[in-house]
């Protein structure tokens, strides 16, 4: 079921009585031996590279000797509403809260992963304005900005394994200028020697960390860079982390900048119901007469965890981290299980093709009939034909403007149950040209060796 677009469900996400029901979740990479290092992304909403940086992590990356537990969503609601904190500022909130604060479960569910005995290292993940230097420079660059920084509360913590706090910044910093794209873009290490009577940072998640015995480092990019460089500088930070703890790791992309924005938009891909699928990325702004389940709440699942689908009472909307992707204007239907699966030929070969799945085309295809089901392509339309199995379709006999892409490249074929009039499942169709329809990609792993 969905087995070659969907390997694994991260969410479901609902609206219950106006309020998001978005709970963080937690991804542990790794072989259960070794050192353990925790990332947090997403304990503010509006830092984007913070927990897309996070979410490349924990949906791109392949741990093969240590482990490494991702958070990528802390404040989920507050990353669909593109809100620092719908509820206040989370990572204040550390040091005293009431249990009628509507975040209270949140840091309780967060403050037992952090001091979790597997954990040996904790890293958060923040974008920060301008550049943190120690000297005032200009406006952007003096000791009172906060990005491209490795944060400490203090300089080390003694009889703590990993305690030596200065020493390992100092490390992680050596890694990212090393790969930095300008030496003016370049990490600092920022003790903010909390202990000391800084009283805002006490009531942070590293603060606490550190009291707990845990050592933690905040890691800082600028917010003077659009999201995939940010996302760079943090992916640098935590390579650096990881091969301090001895973490080894693979990832089938070249770090760099570039490489990382097309990361970020490969393969997002969202279920509904377990019969829908749909590319998140260059998906239409609107798509019409979506069949969804009548009387039934939508049971969304994605394969990254920055993405949710939500009700506004009567559409949807589909969401991708702080981005507002697609509205769905539902049209609903009963739905029939008894079939999982439809019959094409595609290009002159025949295809057991699973509900929820893509395939791809080059010059055209054509639906298997089946005795008491309905075929459906959008966008296709011939005199006289309700059922449109049997009859092979190309490109040029669908209309653009019913593609689910903006391409115009990708349209649904929509099967029902005939007799009741079920929803039984779809099919995306995909177009493509010679070259992309030949090509095969085989990525070469990067290990950090």
């Amino acid at each position: 079921m969905l087995k070659n677009i969907l390997i694994f469900f991260l969410l479901t996400s609902t609206i219950l009585y106006g309020r998001l029901d978005l709970d963080f979740s937690v991804h542990k990479l790794g072989n259960g031996k070794g050192n353990t290092l925790l990332i947090i992304g997403g304990i503010q909403g509006d830092e984007p590279g913070g927990f897309t940086a996070a979410s490349l992590i924990a949906t791109k990356y392949k741990i093969t000797n240590g482990n490494v537990w991702v958070v990528p969503n802390l404040a989920f609601e507050s990353i669909i509403k593109r809100s620092r904190g719908v509820y206040g500022d989370l990572n204040r909130k550390f040091a005293n809260l009431k249990k009628s604060d509507p975040d209270y479960e949140t840091i309780q569910r967060i403050k037992k992963l952090i001091i979790n005995d597997e954990v040996d290292v904790i890293v958060n993940l923040h974008d920060g304005s301008g550049f943190y230097r120690k000297k005032y420079v200009n406006k952007m660059k003096n000791p009172n900005r906060w990005g491209q920084c490795s944060i400490i509360d203090q300089e080390k913590m003694d009889g703590v394994k990993f305690g030596n706090l200065q020493e390992i910044s100092e490390k992680v910093v050596e890694n990212v200028n090393k790969y930095s794209i300008n030496k003016e873009y370049n990490y600092l290490v920022n003790n903010t020697k909390t202990g000391e009577g800084n009283q805002e940072m006490a009531k942070t998640l590293t603060w606490y960390a550190v009291k707990n015995n845990k050592p933690a480092f905040g890691n800082e990019a600028s917010k003077s860079f659009r999201t995939h460089t940010r996302a760079f500088y943090h992916l640098l930070a935590v390579e650096g982390f990881m091969k301090y703890l001895d973490i080894e790791f693979e990832r089938d992309f070249k770090l760099t900048p570039r490489q990382v924005r097309a990361e970020i938009n490969n393969d997002v891909k969202v279920a509904m119901n377990e019969k829908i699928v749909l590319d998140v990325v260059g998906s239409r702004n609107w798509i019409n007469y979506l069949p969804l389940q009548k009387g039934s709440k939508v049971k969304a699942s994605s394969t990254n965890p920055l993405t949710a689908v939500v009700s506004n009472g009567k559409n949807y909307r589909i969401h991708y981290g702080n981005r507002r992707m697609s509205y769905i204007a539902p049209q609903y239907f009963d739905y029939d299980t008894s079939i999982k699966s439809f019959d094409f030929m595609v290009d002159g070969q025949k295809k057991t093709v699973d509900f929820g799945s893509h395939v791809n085309v080059y010059n055209n295809f054509m639906v298997e009939p089946k005795k008491g089901y309905r075929v459906n392509v959008i966008g296709f339309s011939k005199r006289n034909i309700k059922n449109e199995s049997g009859i092979k379709v190309t490109k040029r006999d669908v209309v653009k403007r019913f593609s689910v892409d903006k391409k115009g490249t990708t349209y649904r074929v929509e099967v029902y149950k005939e007799k009741e009039n079920k929803f039984a499942g779809m099919v995306l169709v995909k177009f493509q040209d010679r070259k992309t329809y030949a090509s095969s990609s085989i990525p070469s792993s990067i290990k950090n060796n």
